[in-house]
């Protein structure tokens, strides 16, 4: 009787198990989206208190002696008696920070678009409670002219992304890699990286002026094939030495082995698809050393690899491979098929007496295994910019 009472129980137990694992799920979500929102809320309310102390700070220097040496006394006697009160965080070089922050960002509202501590509960809405604003810094926001209509700060983005942010001058440059990092879920180093190599830039190199604030405001979405096409692309991330030992099955397994840092460099709704794609003509055998998928374009990309510079011979056959891949793989909802050659040389001469030039679907671009100098890298830019002009003039 013991033995079956101790199986019964053991049978209830075995049976309760895996609601008691349901409930624990469910509480664990719970706990895990408060202490999330608790941590967002908290960085927030920081970034807003750093742009109110900004302001203080510029408001207080205007007022005061024009002299440097008068700035920085104040600025060292405030670090002082924060940090007596407050602790670590309020630096001198922190406050010169904050400062920064505020004159970068005097036309905005301090406020976060969304604020994740006026709710919790369940994804979909429901079991939400209610309550009052977390701090009252938010009822600050009211004294604040807002003459371009940016509305406050991302609650997406830290303190380390907007401090970032300060770096770049220009405004509609800057708020770009903001709506970039936030859409994308770039992390401090990704934004660093972007801003570094001139992503904006590379972006617009092939746009009209129209288009630049187009590009602002709807971000890094492409409409068409070239608009999703860079030159140069920096692949400092693989690591790779530049030298003539160098195989393009070497730059292959690197790219795989690095592929989230890869799409980042290929840009925005990239997906994988596949390695040495095997195309067969007859009797014959093809292989396409990288396949990707954009998911906004719905089309694929083709990349082919090549060390050394461009030839007629490699935009054949590529020319070959997108007519074959377009014959046997896409289908009717799918848009036609982009190939990009990725070598270490252009030839601008044969890119312009070529199926490349104004091809919809065929390009070549340039890569850099390093991360080039500002200088470097502008100067590569223009020299693009200018071919492309002159080539529309021609036209």
């Amino acid at each position: 009787m013991k033995t079956e009472k101790n199986k019964g129980r053991k049978g209830r137990v075995a049976r309760v198990q895996p609601q008691d694992s349901t409930l624990f799920d469910r509480v664990a979500s719970i706990l895990d989206q408060a202490r999330a929102n608790v941590v967002r809320a908290v960085n927030n309310q920081m970034i807003i208190a750093y742009w109110l102390i900004g302001r203080e700070i510029v408001q207080e220097l205007q007022s005061g002696d024009e002299r440097a040496e008068y700035g920085k006394k104040v600025l060292e006697d405030l670090s002082t008696m924060l940090t007596e009160k407050y602790g670590k965080g309020f630096s001198a070089t922190n406050l010169r920070y904050f400062r920064l922050f505020y004159q970068t960002y005097a036309d905005r509202v301090p406020e976060i678009h969304h604020k994740p501590c006026d709710e919790l509960g369940s994804s979909d809405g429901t079991r939400q409670i209610h309550h009052k604003p977390c701090d009252e810094l938010e009822n600050l926001s009211s004294s604040v002219e807002n003459s371009e209509g940016v509305q406050g700060f991302s609650p997406l983005l830290s303190w380390s992304h907007y401090r970032t942010l300060t770096k770049v001058e220009n405004r509609n440059e800057r708020l770009f890699y903001e709506l970039e990092a936030e859409k994308e879920g770039w992390s401090v180093p990704d934004l660093q990286r972007q801003i570094s190599t001139f992503l904006f830039t590379r972006l617009l190199k092939s746009r009209d002026r129209a288009g630049l604030m187009e590009l602002t405001r709807k971000s890094n979405s492409p409409k068409t094939p070239v608009d999703a096409i860079k030159d140069p692309y920096i692949l400092d991330f693989l690591a790779l030495p530049d030298s003539p030992g160098l195989h393009e099955s070497g730059i292959e397994k690197a790219i795989i082995s690095n592929l989230q840092s890869f799409l980042l460099e290929l840009g925005k709704g990239f997906a994988f698809v596949g390695r040495q794609k095997r195309l067969q003509f007859e009797d014959d055998f093809f292989y396409i050393d990288l396949v990707f998928y954009n998911c906004i374009l719905k089309c694929y990309l083709l990349i082919d690899l090549k060390i050394g510079e461009l030839t007629h011979q490699d935009i054949g056959q590529m020319d070959s491979y997108v007519r074959m891949f377009d014959d046997k793989y896409i289908t009717d909802s799918d848009s036609p098929t982009i190939g990009l050659i990725l070598c270490s040389r252009k030839n601008e001469t044969i890119v312009k007496y070529s199926a490349l030039n104004n091809s919809k679907q065929l390009f070549a671009s340039k890569y850099m295994l390093y991360l080039p100098t500002e200088e470097e890298l502008k100067r590569e830019i223009e020299q693009h910019r200018q071919l492309l002009e002159e080539r529309a003039n021609y036209d």
